[in-house]
């Protein structure tokens, strides 16, 4: 039964990215870091090292994606102070994964909603305006 769910969630949340907008995809893969590095905060206590490693690195790929998509020229200084926040995100995830430090780990959650509540707050008459990631 629960590989099933966990299919069904798989196919819900790829047909909801296929059709929301470049706003929306943002909003949803920064939730789905934070929700991994949760379960990864979960592994490191119960030392399942193998799970943790793959949650961050997921997270890492997530938060690769959205540094490439960063336009520096429309963006500038927005897009490079973002860039190098993601770029900070990525050394202290290394940081958490390499020691088991849940400290780094929910150091980058708290950025990572944080950067979340900014997205949110912004108004649904400017989601189609070409933000920085």
């Amino acid at each position: 039964m629960r590989g099933s769910l966990k299919a069904y969630n798989k196919v819900n949340i790829s047909s909801q990215a296929a059709e929301a907008s470049p706003h929306r995809v943002v909003q949803m893969l920064l939730a789905g870091s934070i929700e991994k590095l949760l379960q990864a905060n979960l592994a490191i206590e119960q030392g399942e090292v193998a799970k943790k490693g793959e949650l961050i690195s997921r997270t890492m790929e997530i938060i690769a994606h959205l540094q490439a998509a960063l336009d520096f020229d429309q963006g500038g200084e927005i897009a490079q102070n973002l860039s190098a926040m993601y770029d900070y995100m990525v050394r202290r995830l290394g940081d958490a994964s390499r020691d088991n430090d849940t400290a780094a780990l929910l150091e980058v959650v708290d950025l990572l909603k944080t950067l979340k509540s900014g997205w949110d707050a912004i108004p649904a008459e400017q989601h189609h305006l070409k933000q920085p990631a």
